[in-house]
């Protein structure tokens, strides 16, 4: 029972962080933040919902390849982000 709860607080504070994500990619101005805003959120977002599911697993091989996921996500959003932003022209303020 208290497995469940702790899952169920980690999925909702990685929903929050999504949304929280979201927000910033709706509010912000120009494309470096809101890029910034939304790979750091949805990282611990998905980090949270992750750490969430591993309790959940069947196996240690299950837990496994959710991390992997998890580490390949946070490469992608960072490279994507990067490249993104770099190649971005400059805004005139």
């Amino acid at each position: 029972m208290i497995l469940d709860v702790l899952t169920g607080l980690l999925l909702v504070a990685g929903c929050a962080f999504f949304a929280v994500g979201t927000l910033g990619l709706l509010r912000f101005p120009d494309l470096r933040t809101r890029l910034h805003a939304l790979t750091k959120a949805d990282n611990l977002g998905l980090g949270l919902v992750v750490l969430a599911l591993v309790p959940q697993a069947g196996s240690v091989a299950e837990a496994a390849k959710l991390l992997l996921i998890w580490a390949l996500a946070l490469v992608a959003a960072a490279t994507s982000s990067h490249l993104l932003g770099r190649d971005a022209p400059e805004e005139q303020t």
